[in-house]
Formats: C-alpha cells, sequence, structure tokens
C-alpha cells in the first residue's frame, strides 16, 4: 500500500497588486513551495495589476509536510525579480478544510527572517538528577539551508542558548549543508525549573556587517531520554500583525486529499460494477453504480470525478463505452434541443477531460502553428470602437494618428488572415484526429439523432460536436494557449485581445451560426464566418466516418497502467552526464539519449524509435512510480558535484559520503496529463463515495414514499445494485482498516463471496 498526499492548488488570479516598474505597472508571477522547495512556477503576465493565470497543478507531496507558500514576483528582464508578496497556507489550515479553500486572500510582505529553509540534525541528551547537572547538546549538522551571500551559499554557525548562558558552534564557510559534529555543554542549576527551553539558532556569518538569520528550533527540557533527529528550522515569531490588503489579493482554489492506495486488485469489484453497464448496454441507464455515483457528485466535484472515471476508463480500454453511456443518460434529461450539452453536468466535464487526455497533440499539431505565428507578429488588433486605441495603430511616419476607420480595415485584414489559416488548419486535420475521438464523436452524433430524429433538429447533430470541438476545445486553447500547452508564456496585453478576438469568432463557427455573437462590430467578420461554417459542417461530416472496430480495438493501447514491470512507463529524450575521476579541467559533456522506463529498468540508447517531447513532471511522476515499491531507494543524496576532491554541497572529502541533502518527492503535473494509474484514481472515486454520507444511500433503491422515490431521476439502482455497491464499499473499508492495524492488506473477494455477501 501506497500513502498519497495530492494538492490540488488552483491559481487563479491577482488583484490590485502594487507597481514595482517605472512605466506605473508590473510584470507578474508565482512560485509555489512546499516547505521551501519549489514545486511549480507560473508563466509571466505581462504589464498588469490585476493578472489572470489561471494555471493549476495537482502537487504529489510527501506525507508529511508542512506548509504551502506561494510567492508573487514582478519579472525584470535586469537584475533581480521584485518580490511582490506572498500567502502561507499550513497543513492544518488546509486539511482543515474538507471542501477546501476557494477565496481571496491578501498578500503579506515578505521579511529576510521568515524565509528560513532547512533542517538541523542535533541530539540532546539530558541530565540525571544530582549535581552537578550537564546538559549535553550535540550539533551534527544541518542542510538545505537558505543562501545569504551573492555565492549562492553561507557561511552557517549554530548559537545554542540555555538557562541564561550561550555558545556558538565554529563557521562552516562557503556552503548551505554544514557539518560540526560539535558538543555544546551547559551546566545547569539543581533548582532549574524543568519547562525550560533550549533554543537553538542557525545564522550565517558576515565579515561585514549583521549577520544573517537562517532559522531556529525550540525544545523543551521537560520530555525524558534523549532527543534526536531532524528537526525543521522556523522563522522568528511574527513581532507585530502583517498589513492586509496593501499588497494586493490572490485568489486561490487548494485542496489537500490524503490517500491511502491499496494494491490494484482490491479496486477490481468496483472498477467492473462501475464498468458494468458499458459491458451490458441493454440494462435501464438508471439501474447502474455509474447512475448513483453521478447523482452523489455535485457541481464542485464534478470536474474531478470526470477526470478520474476517464482514466479508468482509458486504462480498461473503455472510454468511448462510457462516454456513450453518459451522453445518453444526458440526452434523456434534455427536452430542449437548444440547451443540450450547455451546463457542467458529469457528461460534458467527462468529455472535456477525454479531449484532453487524448487529443492535446492533435490540438497542438492544428493550432500551434497560427498562435506562434500571432505571438511573433504582435500585431494591434481592435473591432471594438469603444477600447480603439488610434495612437496604438499602424504607425505612419510623420501622418500623426491612424483613423478609427484605417485601424479597422487593418484589424479586420489581420483577423481574417489568422482565422482563414486557423480554418484551414482545422478542417484539413481530418487524418490527424485520433481514432478514439472520431469514433466517441460518431456514436454522440447517432445518439443525438435517436433523441431528436425530427429533421428541424438537423442542426443539433452537428452543433453537438462542434459544441465539444469548438466551444469547449479550440476557442479555450486559442484565448488561452498557455494553459494548453501551446506556449510557454501568457500572451502579453496586444497579443491576448487579438486572441480573444479570434476565440469569440470561433466560438461563432462552434455555434454553427444558431447563436449569433451580441457584439455587433464583430459583424464585418462574417465574410469569413459564414463560408467557414459550411466547411465546418462538412469536416464533422468527415470526422465522424471511421470504422467503430478499427478504433476500439487499439483503445488503451498507448496508455498501459504502469503496474506490468515490463510494461513501459515513460519514454522520451533526456541529457545523461558521465561520472569522471577529479581532473584539473573537469568536463561537463551532457549527451542526448532516448531512454525508456519500466518497472524494472531505466535503460536508453542513442536514437529511438519513434519520436516524443517529454514533459519535466511527467518525467519526475514517472521515476518516483516506478521506485515507490524500492526498498533500497536512498533517503539521501547530494546536490552538488565532487569535484576539486571534494562535494561542492557539503565539502565532504569522501567521496563515497552519505548524502547531505534529503530526497524530494513533490511533482507538480496537471491533472489530466498525469499518467495513468487506475489505483490512484478509484481511490479517489471511492473517497468520494464515502464523502457522499447519507446521500448516497438516499439516492439509491428505497422503500416506496422515501425521498429517493420522490423523483424519476432518484429512482435509482435497484436493490441489487445497492447492496452490491455496499458490499463492495464494505471490503475496501476493511482492507483499509486491515492495513492500519497492521494486518496487511487482505486479497479481494471471490466471486463466491461477493454473491454470499449480496444474499445476506
Amino acid at each position: 500500500m501506497a500513502k498519497s498526499t495530492s494538492l490540488y492548488c488552483r491559481l487563479v488570479e491577482g488583484k490590485e497588486l502594487p507597481a514595482k516598474d517605472v512605466s506605473g505597472s508590473s510584470d507578474p508571477y508565482c512560485v509555489v513551495k512546499v516547505d521551501n522547495e519549489v514545486v511549480a512556477r507560473t508563466a509571466t503576465v505581462w504589464r498588469s495589476l490585476n493578472p489572470f493565470w489561471g494555471e493549476e497543478f495537482t502537487l504529489r507531496l510527501p506525507s508529511g509536510f508542512h506548509s504551502l507558500t506561494i510567492y508573487v514576483l514582478d519579472e525584470d528582464t535586469i537584475g533581480h525579480d521584485d518580490v511582490i508578496g506572498k500567502v502561507s497556507l499550513s497543513h492544518q489550515q488546509i486539511s482543515a478544510q474538507l471542501r477546501g479553500i476557494d477565496s481571496w486572500l491578501s498578500l503579506v510582505p515578505v521579511h529576510p527572517d521568515q524565509e528560513v529553509q532547512g533542517e538541523i540534525h542535533l541530539e540532546v541528551k539530558m541530565p540525571e538528577q544530582g549535581h552537578p547537572r550537564v546538559l549535553r547538546c550535540h550539533l551534527i549538522a544541518a542542510r538545505d539551508l537558505a543562501p545569504r551571500d551573492p555565492s549562492g551559499t553561507s557561511d552557517p554557525f549554530v548559537r545554542v542558548s540555555c538557562c541564561g548562558h550561550t555558545q556558538e558552534t565554529a563557521v562552516i564557510k562557503k556552503t548551505r549543508f554544514p557539518q560540526w559534529d560539535e558538543v555544546l555543554e551547559f551546566e545547569l542549576a539543581e533548582d532549574e525549573p524543568g519547562d525550560s527551553m533550549l533554543s537553538v539558532e542557525v545564522w550565517d556569518w558576515d565579515i561585514v556587517g549583521k549577520n544573517d538569520f537562517l532559522g531556529q528550533v525550540k525544545i523543551c527540557l521537560d520530555a525524558s531520554g534523549p532527543m534526536e533527529g531532524w528537526f525543521q528550522l522556523l522563522p522568528f515569531p511574527s513581532s507585530s500583525e502583517e498589513p492586509g490588503g496593501q499588497l494586493g489579493s490572490l485568489r486561490l482554489t487548494v485542496r489537500l486529499l490524503e490517500d491511502r492506495v491499496l494494491p490494484q486488485h482490491c479496486y477490481q469489484p468496483l472498477i467492473q460494477l462501475l464498468a458494468e453497464p458499458l459491458h451490458s448496454p441493454g440494462q435501464p441507464a438508471a439501474s447502474t453504480a455509474l447512475a448513483v455515483l453521478e447523482e452523489v457528485t455535485s457541481g464542485d466535484s464534478r470536474q474531478d470525478v470526470a477526470t478520474k472515471l476517464v482514466k479508468i476508463f482509458l486504462a480498461q480500454g473503455l472510454a468511448v463505452p462510457f462516454l456513450d453511456y453518459i451522453i445518453t443518460r444526458e440526452l434523456t434529461r434534455t427536452t430542449d434541443p437548444n440547451t443540450l450539452f450547455r451546463s457542467n453536468s458529469l457528461a460534458s466535464k467527462s468529455v472535456e477531460q477525454f479531449l484532453k487526455a487524448v487529443g492535446l497533440p492533435y490540438l497542438h499539431a492544428v493550432l500551434k502553428p497560427v498562435v506562434n505565428r500571432i505571438f511573433e507578429e504582435k500585431k494591434y488588433v481592435e473591432l471594438d470602437p469603444c477600447k480603439m486605441e488610434l495612437s496604438r495603430g499602424r504607425r505612419i511616419s510623420f501622418k500623426g494618428s491612424l483613423s478609427e476607420a484605417q485601424v479597422r480595415e487593418s484589424s479586420l485584414e489581420l483577423l481574417q488572415g489568422y482565422l482563414g489559416d486557423m480554418v484551414d488548419a482545422i478542417v484539413g486535420s481530418v487524418d490527424k484526429c485520433p481514432l478514439l475521438m472520431r469514433v466517441a464523436f460518431k456514436q454522440l452524433r447517432r445518439r443525438v439523432e435517436e433523441r431528436f430524429p425530427s429533421p428541424q433538429h438537423e442542426e443539433v447533430q452537428y452543433f453537438a460536436i462542434s459544441g465539444f470541438l469548438f466551444l469547449r476545445f479550440f476557442a479555450p486553447a486559442v484565448l488561452t494557449p498557455k494553459l494548453f500547452g501551446l506556449r510557454e508564456q501568457h500572451a502579453e496585453p496586444r497579443t491576448g485581445r487579438t486572441l480573444l478576438l479570434l476565440a469569440k469568432a470561433l466560438q461563432s463557427i462552434g455555434n454553427l451560426g444558431l447563436q449569433p455573437g451580441k457584439e455587433s462590430w464583430m459583424a464585418p467578420l462574417n465574410t469569413v464566418l459564414l463560408p467557414s461554417i459550411t466547411r465546418v459542417r462538412a469536416f464533422l461530416d468527415s470526422l465522424i466516418e471511421v470504422d467503430s472496430t478499427q478504433a476500439t480495438a487499439g483503445e488503451g493501447m498507448a496508455s498501459v497502467a504502469p503496474f506490468s514491470p515490463s510494461a513501459t512507463i515513460k519514454e522520451g529524450f533526456l541529457h545523461a552526464r558521465e561520472a569522471e575521476e577529479p581532473s584539473l579541467l573537469p568536463r561537463f559533456a551532457f549527451k542526448k539519449r532516448y531512454f525508456w522506463l519500466s518497472a524494472q529498468a531505466l535503460s536508453y540508447s542513442k536514437s529511438p524509435e519513434c519520436q516524443s517531447a517529454p514533459e519535466l513532471w511527467q518525467w519526475l511522476w514517472a521515476l518516483r512510480q516506478a521506485s515507490s515499491a524500492n526498498e533500497a531507494m536512498l533517503p539521501t543524496c547530494h546536490p552538488g558535484t565532487f569535484r576539486t576532491a571534494r562535494w561542492t554541497c557539503c565539502l565532504q572529502p569522501n567521496r563515497a559520503a552519505a548524502g547531505c541533502s534529503r530526497t524530494h518527492s513533490a511533482v507538480a503535473l496537471d491533472e489530466w496529463s498525469d499518467p495513468l494509474d487506475p489505483a490512484a484514481a478509484a481511490q479517489s472515486l471511492y473517497g468520494h463515495l464515502q464523502r457522499a454520507g447519507t446521500r448516497l444511500w438516499e439516492v439509491v433503491a428505497e422503500p416506496e414514499g422515501s425521498v429517493a422515490m420522490q423523483s424519476p431521476e432518484l429512482k435509482l439502482g435497484g436493490g441489487a445494485v445497492a447492496e452490491r455497491l455496499r458490499a463492495v464499499l464494505r471490503d475496501l473499508d476493511a482492507a483499509h482498516e486491515a492495513f492500519v492495524r497492521g494486518d496487511g492488506v487482505p486479497n479481494p473477494p471471490t466471486a463466491t463471496e461477493t454473491d454470499a455477501a449480496t444474499a445476506t
């Protein structure tokens, strides 16, 4: 069993940030730290005091983490970036909110004495009763200290105080990983109170000016026996209340989920129960465990549940049948075709997550060339007369500003060119679209046709597909290309306005003219929009001309679950650096190699059989996943290099010396790009059903007259499904309880045992 701690963090936007540049604006970005380890960074939003990032991360964390801190900084092209402020949340603050934190939080100043990091290794031996009483404090080492000198290191020493006496260790020069191995002794009076405190402070020694504070530890002397271990360094307590709101605010969404993930076989009964309607499509759509799960899923958890379901059924090779089932249920509840898939239902969220998980390479192939050109050209484009800035249009020497008509004409020409290229790329991309997407759209169209067979609803069959493909996939990617991996940075204001106008145009095309735009000033684009709608209809017809058996036969093959030892978890290019003996002129030769990672080995060769573009965070996730069961995994490492007969990090002269820094396991991923892990996804669904509480059993079959029978939509499950779901959840409860007691994880129940439990 693996302990899984996941922290979902969405950095939405900032408000009323202070200006840090001479222009009266700032270029803000955020850095995310867990226990002072940087795990994520947003892109920079240029020239804005009210930036919108909209970036989200799923952080895989060590179970014992203490705090999450988000710093807001102003990027400068020359010199150091300016720190604007920070928001800090402790583990206790986050875990106390069952539904998470979703609010505006005021930024507070960043004081050097508060920005400490690292740990100190010490041993304290309390004296026995008698005289003289001598307390011994053994200062062994420290690691990951904050750099306080321009060289990126510090000159640390320790100051220990106890009962009015103070002593100091020697100074270790130019290191963040000092090794002292000194014992400081304090003679205590016989009448010294038992609740006295031992203060251990770490400082950076400076030859000129004040020493810099690096952190402290307070130890109560009333503890029995010796105390030894690594202690987290803490800042000085704040002497005054921080000014709230003066540095602006940050809007955050943070949710913590701590799970114990059982071996995969323990979740098979739950997965099989959820998958039953996909194997037997003839049974009533409402009499299933999937229907029960949908009914107990509220708005704030639909995206998470949809993501987990898509992952599970992609790994099972059942993604298309799952979407078909959930869409059919949505259609049965829809009476007005004009509202079809307009809400954020579980069906809509599931299709969205499916498109992201399966269609991202396709999205990049279609849109990236045009998006890159827009970023590179940085043209001023505006059609709205109320927003038009005539002085910022095309500059003509000695002729002053352009007229409104000239700016509109120039903008219209540019937008028509960009939009025409996008539409050309989209309608010509049938062969690039993944087979899974095409067959899912084919099933979608067939279900809509069955639900609304009238000739007057013919447009709805096209709109059902274009609504997902254009309104929920292409248009959002054009509006915020950073969030879909199309660009590394957010667009500057001028480029962002161009992207917004193009996203509006794509939405109009996706609506197929059924819902005309409200902005009259967009009307000049109709010369491109109207012909594009006709071409898009033909594109959608071609898109669904696919053999369903060909697509479903290969489903799941591209994303093998990382539980088979021989299965490739991750592959792609990395740079390898060969170890070498010390020399007068050390070489830093980094060779590009193609790596394959499985649960058994990490191998590489000079060239791959196929090309791919791996993401750093996915590599870190995959390496952690592959090594999670390795009992011999090293708990420490050397973050430096062995050069000139010593480690550059801790200055130890022994090449084989134990690592001076603990190994870190915090990994940030976009939830939908996380490699398939069916066990973790199933554990999340199990936890969701647990948290549903009494609501879960209200929606399954109950006696006549109960709350669940008051609405046709709540007549779900039937007694058999309800009892089987109870049995599956009881078995998972028992498995978790057995592990907590130390009995190990039991084997999953056999089919005979499950039937017997259902009968009783």
